[in-house]
């Protein structure tokens, strides 16, 4: 019996071990790698490794709701308007041999009601917006961003409008140099239509652009804040005819310094900025919109005009802006703001000489991070001069504004 059974576990043993050895003779599939997001660290917060690449994306975004009151100055005047804000931006950056290679896209769209949409009537308006597209490799900026005509570190956050160039995105190519030691400066190419609105012939056709502007810049940014020294020229042009022949084109002029501030000693994320410009012939870079608009008033601001002999004149003007912006406590902030404005034309100029001046204050609540819900008042004043029986112009407005930014 023992016999027996030993001859019986051996045969099943052998058989096992045959079994064995034609299986390791037989392929076997290899199970695909798994490639894992990967955190990257280099640039900040949110960005991560897109599989197979070495470059590094962050996907953000925004959603704001906005309430806005605008005194209206008569009964077919909106005074109310809402607005629903989406933006999509995506980042994304390489380190290369050359320098940091980064691509940048934000798009935004709105849903505009009442005085958002219209002075006067009713209706919606849906308006998208290639609000950023650009590239950066090294030096060169290409594509459409922030005018670096403005400080970029200036810690403004007034909702209302101020009258100082005030973070326009414009289409522009640009290059930096970098110096060391905070140092840098810029120069840049940009769309001159954004910052003109030019005096047009009597049948208000205006002339079109043939060069954009130059805008260049000096700028120092350090642990105590940043400062830059900024320059514009922008060509003038008009399609008016003075004896057979188009007046003569003129080049506009603006400069402007701007200051921010860190004030840590009274609480963290406390600065205090400010900004003075002059322009003679590109008010634009004032701050004044270049559809003729100078806030609730019915004032105009024009680059330039033709005179009585023919040639074309410049309207100049000068404007200053500041803010502080405070910490009550690291979820509760305050931003104190206001600006003064000046534009003066010759006694013999289409339109009147002015004065502007706007103040306000927001205070905003943060109760989670990435999540604003605040209220902001602006009181705005103008003085027309010249005119007679023209008396100063003045509105309130008031916003309420929630914001998720992510």
């Amino acid at each position: 019996m023992k016999l027996a059974k030993s001859l019986f576990l051996g045969t099943v043993a052998g058989l096992a071990a045959v079994a064995g050895a034609q299986a390791a003779d037989l392929p076997v599939a290899k199970a695909a790698a798994v490639e894992y997001v990967r955190v990257c660290s280099t640039y900040g917060a949110g960005f991560f490794y897109i599989p197979g690449t070495e470059t590094c994306l962050r996907v953000g975004g925004r959603v704001r709701a906005e309430y806005l009151y605008l005194e209206p100055t008569t009964r077919a005047n909106n005074s109310i308007g809402f607005r629903a804000r989406g933006r999509v931006a995506l980042d994304a950056r390489t380190a290369t041999a050359y320098g940091l290679l980064r691509a940048y896209v934000r798009m935004e769209m709105d849903r505009n009601t009442g005085v958002y949409f219209d002075s006067t009537g009713r209706g919606t308006g849906t308006s998208p917006n290639l609000a950023q597209a650009y590239i950066q490799f090294g030096g060169l900026t290409a594509g459409r961003t922030t005018s670096f005509f403005t400080n970029g570190d200036v810690a403004n956050e007034n909702w209302g409008t101020l009258r100082f160039y005030d973070y326009p995105d414009v289409n522009l190519l640009a290059y930096t140099f970098s110096f060391g030691n905070g140092f840098s400066a810029t120069l840049s190419l940009e769309e001159g239509a954004f910052a003109t609105n030019l005096a047009t012939n009597l049948a208000g056709v205006g002339a079109g652009q043939r060069a954009p502007d130059l805008v260049a810049n000096l700028k120092y940014s350090g642990t105590w804040g940043s400062a830059q020294l900024s320059g514009a020229l922008h060509q003038l042009r008009t399609n008016t005819l003075v004896g057979g022949d188009y007046v003569d084109s003129e080049l506009g002029w603006a400069a402007s310094g701007m200051v921010n501030v860190n004030l840590p000693m009274l609480a963290e994320g406390d600065a205090l900025w400010f900004a003075a410009t002059y322009a003679d012939g590109a008010l634009g870079y004032l701050g004044f919109d270049p559809d003729n608009s100078v806030g609730v008033a019915t004032g105009t601001a024009v680059d330039a005009y033709v005179d009585l002999d023919g040639d074309l004149n410049t309207g100049r003007g000068w404007s200053l802006a500041g803010g502080l912006n405070h910490y009550w406590t690291p979820t509760i902030r305050q931003s104190l703001f206001g600006s003064y404005a000046r534009v003066d034309y010759s006694t013999a100029a289409p339109v009147a000489d002015f004065t502007e001046w706007r103040v306000g204050s927001n205070l905003i609540w943060s109760p989670v991070s990435g999540l604003d819900i605040g209220v902001e008042a602006l009181y705005s004043n103008l003085n027309p001069r010249g005119i007679v029986g023209q008396n100063d112009d003045d509105a309130w407005e008031g916003r309420l504004r929630i914001q998720r930014d992510f």
